[in-house]
């Protein structure tokens, strides 16, 4: 089981990120537009900079949804691999048994 700070830490980005992420794009799309004039650019990049650094999606780590581990974890399922062979060698996951050999 991971550090519940460390999970509560990684739920927090993720609370962030869904605040602003529609401010996020809207200054991004402004930045990245060259046909408007650099100092409007430049502008909308210091309101970017203004915004919580833990706003930004690659902040947030995928964690798995049983632990909290961090590392391999699987992006379809959000489960780490070592909670993934618990349960399916218990039997909680349909259609998926345990090879052996």
């Amino acid at each position: 089981m991971a550090k519940k700070s460390a999970i509560q830490k990684n739920l927090k980005r993720m609370k962030l990120v869904k605040k602003y992420s529609k401010k996020r794009a809207e200054l991004k799309k402004i930045i990245n537009n060259k046909k408007l004039e650099l100092s409007e650019r430049f502008s909308a990049q210091l309101k970017l900079n203004k915004l919580p650094k833990n706003s930004a999606k690659i902040r947030v780590r995928n964690r798995c949804e049983v632990s909290g581990r961090p590392h391999g974890v699987y992006r379809k399922l959000r489960i780490s691999r070592i909670a993934l062979r618990d349960m399916a060698s218990s039997g909680k996951i349909p259609g998926l048994t345990k090879s052996s050999w």
